[in-house]
């Protein structure tokens, strides 16, 4: 997208999708030199314990180091305006959706190297990865895909073939399929 590149953490806004981490690596790449708008979408989860506090949200936003949206009903609205897609989330994730989201949007992803996540974020291929709660390599893989928009570009691109290929409809259903088959199979033989 044109003008200043947002970089967006989009989630339910739990301590555990690494949201003070994100809000971390923001300082830390800005005062790096990194020129970009740093965005939380997503509202606290108040039936959560780790949920962030609305204040705390407030008050990142309040100081400028962060922009927070509040819930979005209007994804694909919101993921057209990123350049860059980050999930650092710590706690065991399935295949994060928002990932997904990102990668049918074309757009290259950061997350952390953890199952799930690396189902869609093939480490230099569809984004980078970096190791749980590392507010330091979270920042140097922000400032590196600022840095780099052509990368960004052949990223999402090949984000988008990935999600096409692997998580389309079909293809979950085909591989659904394959699994009751397997089941189907291995009962007969054992009745």
């Amino acid at each position: 997208p044109p003008g200043r590149p947002i970089v967006l953490l989009m989630s339910r806004m739990l301590w555990d999708k690494g949201v003070a981490e994100f809000v971390e690596a923001a300082r830390t790449a800005r005062a790096g030199g990194a020129d970009a708008r740093f965005v939380l979408v997503g509202e606290p989860d108040a039936e959560n314990p780790a949920a962030v506090p609305r204040s705390q949200l407030q008050q990142w936003h309040d100081s400028g180091v962060v922009e927070w949206w509040g819930y979005r009903a209007d994804t694909p609205q919101v993921l057209a305006q990123a350049r860059i897609v980050v999930l650092p989330s710590f706690y065991g994730e399935g295949v994060p959706k928002v990932l997904l989201e990102a990668a049918a949007s074309g757009r290259p992803m950061i997350a952390t190297d953890m199952p799930g996540c690396r189902e869609v974020v093939a480490q230099g291929v569809t984004g980078l990865l970096v190791p749980p709660r590392n507010v330091a390599k979270l920042a140097a893989a922000i400032a590196e895909l600022l840095r780099d928009e052509p990368r960004c570009r052949a990223m999402g691109q090949r984000a988008r073939l990935l999600v096409e290929r692997e998580f389309s409809l079909d293809a979950v259903v085909a591989k659904t399929r394959e699994v009751y088959g397997e089941l189907l199979a291995e009962a007969a033989t054992t009745m």
